[in-house]
This record gives structure tokens, C-alpha cells and sequence, in this order.
């Protein structure tokens, strides 16, 4: 009976293994929203060095929505670290939309 268990125990922690990495997956619409902020935080201070997605605190929804004319696909929330010069603070806060096509429409960081 321990054996039987002890195997069921090994096969849900592999299952388990594969969904959370499978979860951790890059995903293309935050990939988009973390190129485009990244670019947007340089213009305006050129000390920022990298931008480090939360993944664990992303909410991902997708829309069907307009703002006056321009389609709103996806809406992505969550928390980023802003990186200057090697050293990383707490996380902003960040909106991210998407338009058509995966077209970044927004972003938007904001400190906590």
C-alpha cells in the first residue's frame, strides 16, 4: 500500500513540474509589454538597465473593447522591477495594453 502511494505522491509532484513550467512559459503579449516599456523607461531616464516582469503577479485578460476608435484586445496587470545601473528596487506597479496584432498601445509603470 506504501508503494502504491509513494508512486501516485511521485507522479502528481512530476505533473505538477511540467504545469508550472508550462505557466512560466514566455508569452508573447509580455513580451511585447516589457520591450516597449523598457524602451519608453530609457527615453526618459538612461540609467535603467533592465526590466524584470513578475510573472507570478501578471493578470492577463483579454478584451473586446475600444477606446474611441482603437480596439483593446489584451489588458495585462502586474508588478515590474525597474533595473538602474545593477541594482533592482521594489516593483512598480504597471498596466499594459494591446491592440490588434499584439500592438502595444500602452504602458504605464507607476511606483507602489
Amino acid at each position: 500500500m506504501k508503494c502504491v502511494a509513494l508512486a501516485v505522491a511521485a507522479v502528481l509532484v512530476g505533473l505538477l513540474t511540467e504545469n508550472a513550467s508550462a505557466q512560466a512559459a514566455e508569452d508573447p503579449a509580455v513580451n511585447a509589454c516589457k520591450n516597449t516599456g523598457l524602451l519608453a523607461l530609457r527615453e526618459r531616464s538612461p540609467e535603467i538597465t533592465d526590466l524584470v516582469m513578475d510573472m507570478e503577479s501578471l493578470a492577463i485578460s483579454k478584451s473586446d473593447t475600444k477606446v474611441e476608435d482603437v480596439a483593446v484586445r489584451t489588458v495585462i496587470l502586474g508588478e515590474a522591477y525597474i533595473a538602474r545601473k545593477e541594482k533592482t528596487g521594489k516593483p512598480d506597479r504597471f498596466v499594459c495594453l494591446l491592440g490588434d496584432k499584439g500592438k502595444v498601445l500602452l504602458t504605464f509603470f507607476t511606483a507602489q
